[in-house]
């Protein structure tokens, strides 16, 4: 019946690029370059300790309270290599313009959205490394927009995943 009427759920939400699956819209990946968007942080992430005879991988927060001197540190890192990371020759990024979601982790550390904002925040740098304009860089992320469920649940994301593959596929056909 699943597979009938909600097919795509069905199988995991996948994200197909180039005929094959690269992915889940659920899930988020880890590991971009910088020409590409990056997620959010997986702070929360490890590896299992305890049952070694497989290599699993742990998510959760990091359950630490804001005010709590590693987590301080972990954003204060975090924002100084976003400001760098995303400051070009012509656009110089500014600490006040880094959003939550770039320097702190999902509850479950598997979000695979981020917000408008660091997706704005990432145009520059990624239209510089990839010999793209601005504007079409910007028009690429303004595309890739989704609402809030009904109109009102949530805030408006863009899913990391789905954004990379159309910047793939439009460098593709550059």
């Amino acid at each position: 019946m699943a597979q009938a009427l909600f097919h795509d759920k069905a199988n995991g939400s996948e994200i197909r690029a180039d005929g094959k699956v690269v992915g889940s819209s659920l899930i988020g990946q880890q590991g971009y370059s910088l020409d590409y968007f990056q997620p959010r942080p997986a702070n929360g992430l490890g590896e299992n300790s305890v049952n070694t005879r497989y290599k699993l991988i742990l998510s959760g927060a990091t359950n630490l309270s804001a005010d709590n001197e590693e987590l301080v540190k972990s954003v204060e890192e975090a924002r100084a290599k976003v400001v760098k990371d995303n400051s070009t020759a012509g656009h110089e990024v500014k600490p006040s313009q880094v959003p939550a979601d770039a320097v702190t982790s999902s509850g479950s550390g598997l979000d695979p959205d981020i917000s408008p904002a660091y997706a704005d925040l990432q145009v520059h740098r990624v239209a510089e490394r990839n010999g793209l304009t601005v504007d079409r860089v910007q028009t690429l992320v303004d595309d890739h927009v989704e609402g809030r469920a009904l109109g009102f649940i949530g805030e408006p994301r863009v899913d990391v995943l789905e954004l990379n593959v159309a910047l793939r596929e439009l460098l593709a056909k550059s």
